[in-house]
């Protein structure tokens, strides 16, 4: 299951990749925010990041206006890798070598077309399991 969050600054682009999970039939739950009306970012990314420590859910997306602060709060929970991407190079690369668990993307830097694409890829790629990625994933948990 996808958690997903978002403040304000990511609210359409969240609705956006929502109607993409529901068309594939991807299970996710919503964990807000709920309209464009202002609020603040780390609570979202708080909810999401509980969900996936817990087991609750698999992965998360989490969305705010440039996707810096958002991810920023989420790895500061631990067992979080969390990680701001524009582009789908950088989707693929974060889950093949960092086995990351949250995509963070800014709602007002990219647009819904590539956000897309850039979900999808990180819903699909498994980590390679590679043991020098696996070392530098300790490293970091350390």
């Amino acid at each position: 299951m996808i958690a997903l969050g978002s403040d304000h600054g990511g609210y359409e682009l969240k609705k956006e990749i929502i109607n993409y999970l529901e068309e594939n039939n991807i299970a996710y739950k919503d964990f807000g925010c709920d309209s464009m009306e202002s609020v603040d970012y780390p609570v979202y990314a708080r909810r999401v990041a509980n969900a996936i420590v817990d087991g609750e859910c698999d992965k998360g997306i989490l969305i705010c206006g440039t996707g810096i602060g958002i991810s920023i709060a989420a790895n500061k929970v631990k067992g979080i890798r969390a990680a701001l991407c524009h582009d789908v190079f950088s989707a693929e690369a974060t889950r093949l070598h960092n086995d990351t668990n949250i995509l963070a993307m800014g709602g007002r830097v990219v647009g819904p077309g590539l956000a897309i694409k850039i979900v999808d890829t990180f819903i699909n790629t498994e980590f390679s399991n590679d043991e020098r990625h696996i070392r530098r994933i300790n490293q970091i948990e350390e």
